[in-house]
C-alpha cells in the first residue's frame, strides 16, 4: 500500500516552533512528530511512502532520507518555487502514484487499519473515500454530512442540518481523480471533493477512534502528554525493511 504525506505547509499555528523547523519535525517526546506517523504506517503495511515537502523541506529530506531505518521507502515531491496546495502538490508526483493510495497531512496522527480501509474501497468502483469520525463538534467543528455510504456534503466553513462527522485527515483515491488538475499549478484537495461528492464517487468511511493533530500548541501539547501516558496506540519504532 502507497501513501501521500502532505507536509508542506507552513505550520503558521506554530510559528514560535516553525520559523527554522518543519511542523513534520517539530519534536514530540525528544523525537521528530513525522517519525511516529511513518513507524505506525510501517506497522500496518503501508511501506510505500510520498512525501510532499515545502517550507524548509530539505531538512525533512535531510533526516529521513530514504526512509529504510523507519521500515519504509520514501520518495519526495518538492513544491518549488511557490506552494502548489494540496492537489497541486499531489499532481506533482502523479508518475509516483499508485492506481489507489491513501492521502494523510505532515501534522495529523491517525489510529486506523488501513489495510481494511483500503479492502473496503477496492471492493466498490469509486474514486475517492473520505475517513470520517462521529464528532458531534467535540474535537473541532463538524464538518461532514454522511448519507449512507457517500459523503454529501463536507463544509468547513458553514454548518448544514446532519453534519455530525469530521474529516478525520485520511483519504484514498484513484489516480484518476487528479486527471484535470493543471501540472504545476496550485490546486486545492476541497475542489477534488467537492467534484466527487457532486458526482456521487466519494466513500464515507466511519472509523470510531478519534484523531491527533500537532497542528496547534493545544494539539501538540496534547498529542505528547498522551504518548508519555501511553494512552495513544503507537508500535515502536520499525524494523529497518530490506
Amino acid at each position: 500500500m502507497q501513501a501521500v504525506i502532505l507536509a508542506g505547509g507552513l505550520g503558521t499555528r506554530l510559528l514560535s516552533l516553525t520559523q527554522s523547523v518543519p511542523k513534520a519535525m517539530v519534536p514530540v517526546c525528544g523525537r521528530p512528530f513525522l517519525t511516529y506517523q511513518l513507524e505506525y504506517l510501517a506497522h500496518h503495511g503501508i511501506r510505500d511512502v510520498i512525501l510532499c515537502v515545502g517550507h524548509l523541506g530539505s531538512g525533512i529530506e535531510s533526516h529521513f532520507g530514504d526512509g529504510r531505518p523507519f521500515g519504509v521507502t520514501i520518495r519526495y515531491g518538492h513544491d518549488g518555487d511557490r506552494l502548489l496546495g494540496t492537489a497541486g502538490a499531489i499532481k506533482n508526483v502523479e508518475h509516483l502514484l499508485d492506481d489507489a493510495f491513501f492521502v494523510t497531512y505532515g501534522d495529523s496522527y491517525t489510529v486506523v487499519d488501513f489495510a481494511t480501509i483500503m479492502e473496503h474501497f477496492l471492493r466498490r468502483d469509486r474514486l475517492g473515500l473520505m475517513v470520517v469520525f462521529k464528532n458531534e463538534g467535540r474535537w473541532d467543528r463538524s464538518n461532514v454530512v454522511v448519507d449512507g455510504e457517500y459523503v454529501r456534503v463536507y463544509d468547513k466553513q458553514h454548518t448544514h442540518s446532519g453534519m455530525h462527522y469530521i474529516d478525520f485527515g485520511v483519504s484514498l483515491f484513484r489516480q484518476t481523480a487528479f486527471q484535470d488538475v493543471p501540472e504545476g499549478m496550485p490546486a486545492d484537495l476541497n475542489d477534488i471533493n467537492q467534484r466527487l461528492i457532486a458526482e456521487q464517487q466519494l466513500l464515507a468511511y466511519e472509523t470510531r477512534d478519534r484523531f491527533y493533530e500537532i497542528g496547534s500548541v493545544a494539539g501538540l501539547r496534547e498529542f505528547e502528554t498522551l504518548l508519555r501516558l501511553g494512552t495513544i496506540a503507537h508500535p515502536g519504532p520499525a524494523v529497518e525493511s530490506s
